[in-house]
């Protein structure tokens, strides 16, 4: 790990974003790790350093505005569009459906840089990728905080303070399971019962 890496992993572990258990992610599969980053993201200052951070990273033109899916990229993405001087949206859900809400909407040929806390399995950045390819903008790329893809990447530039390789099992072959130890879904924390 280079120093930053070293530094943003300590700030992770002393927030207690980096969690240990059993846990459901929202690809299906299981992990005894997960990344609570909005644990993190509480201390204003900090967040803040993050969202420099992240822009000193990117490497592609300026961005005229930045956007995040809701929930997880929301305080992440204000503070990266503060970094930048420029205005920040996000994107929800709507019928299941990422769409801009809220009386937002992106110019057209507007260049977006999409942010988020984690990339996990890289479905909610691809969504709102195609928010803004509905709106006729332009993606230069995504940033996140953490890089969870373990080695999957997108067809678009994207970069990340910290990759962090994380164990994860199919339900199947969960050891977690086999020990018999509670299922949570992160967010909500809620304990999901196992079927014997």
């Amino acid at each position: 790990m280079t120093a930053r890496e070293k530094k943003i992993y300590s700030q992770l572990r002393k927030s207690g974003a980096l969690m240990e258990g059993h846990f459901l992610l929202s690809s299906g599969l299981h992990s005894p790790d997960y990344v609570q980053c909005a644990l993190s993201l509480k201390d204003p200052a900090k967040a803040a350093a993050l969202g420099a951070e992240l822009k000193k990273i990117w490497k592609g033109p300026r961005p005229d505005l930045i956007l995040s899916p809701a929930l997880g990229g929301l305080i992440i993405g204000h503070e990266v569009a503060r970094a930048f001087g420029v205005d920040f949206m996000f994107t929800e859900r709507d019928n299941n459906i990422m769409a801009l809400r809220r009386g937002f909407s992106l110019p057209a040929g507007a260049k977006v840089l999409i942010v988020e806390d984690v990339f996990t399995t890289g479905r909610s950045t691809m969504e709102v990728f195609e928010t803004v390819k509905k709106a006729r903008a332009e993606v230069l790329g995504a940033l996140s905080v953490i890089n969870r893809m373990g080695g999957r990447s997108f067809y678009f530039p994207s970069a990340s303070l910290l990759t962090l390789d994380l164990k994860v099992y199919s339900p199947d072959d969960c050891p977690l399971c086999a020990k018999g130890l509670p299922l949570v879904k992160p967010g909500s924390r809620t304990v999901v019962k196992r079927e014997d």
